[in-house]
């Protein structure tokens, strides 16, 4: 465990680093994840694209005390071990990082039933190009964000509110003049959208649903984060 919370530790440092010259919004690789993921709701928002964007604005430090306390409930003596820290050091680590993440994370959990009408109607819309649709399927306050990593074309920054979200999706994140599908999928525990162009993974979209309405979709186009988009990624406890 040691072992591991160090390199993790040295990995989210590097990687930060990295960040610093990304182009335009960062997003953390999509999984593929099979349906029985979502079923153990802590584990499902454990992994959830909106967990891991909250798990971003936490130091490298704080980020590996809260996972190996709230998310695999080790002891403070172990996890102190882990990071080189005192066991007080870590509690008030553990404290602080738990109070951040309270305050960030989603709020209102949608039922499997909620979760898969939105998804729906959410697919239906984007299909379409509707914007009554899509207006009436978004929350008021949710978020686009679109992760191209400089290498495909992307957002450069977050779009916010329904009406420039609704007309964002209505004129399409990818060419419409290409053979385009739309294939429902679990991503990171949640539900999602495969897009494929010509035959061609082009994208993924994960979707976040809070109260049978849409309130955060997360359209990554990074080719560079899609491997693990091709085949399902075991994810357990």
């Amino acid at each position: 465990m040691r072992i591991v919370t160090r390199q993790a530790l040295d990995r989210l440092r590097a990687l930060d680093r990295r960040k610093e010259a990304y182009v335009g919004p960062w997003l953390p690789e999509p999984l593929l994840t099979a349906p029985d993921v979502a079923e153990d709701v802590e584990l499902a928002e454990s992994v959830s694209m909106a967990m891991l964007l909250v798990l971003e604005t936490l130091s490298p430090t704080e980020r590996a005390v809260f996972v190996l306390r709230d998310v695999f409930d080790l002891d403070y003596d172990e996890i102190a071990e882990g990071v080189g820290k005192c066991q007080a050091a870590v509690r008030q680590i553990a404290h602080r990082a738990r109070a951040h993440v309270a305050a960030r994370r989603p709020h209102g959990i949608a039922s499997p039933a909620e979760t898969r009408a939105a998804l729906q109607a959410f697919q239906r819309e984007v299909e379409t190009g509707e914007l009554q649709g899509l207006l009436d399927v978004l929350a008021p306050d949710v978020v686009a964000l679109s992760d191209g990593g400089g290498v495909r074309h992307a957002l450069l920054r977050p779009v916010v509110g329904i009406g420039d979200v609704a007309r964002l999706l209505a004129a399409g994140w990818w060419r419409r003049d290409a053979e385009r599908s739309v294939e429902p999928v679990q991503i990171n525990g949640g539900p999602g959208l495969l897009v494929h162009v010509d035959g061609e993974i082009d994208g993924v979209v994960a979707v976040r649903v809070e109260g049978g309405y849409v309130t955060g979709a997360y359209h990554v186009r990074n080719t560079e984060k899609l491997s693990h988009v091709e085949r399902e990624t075991a994810v357990t406890r």
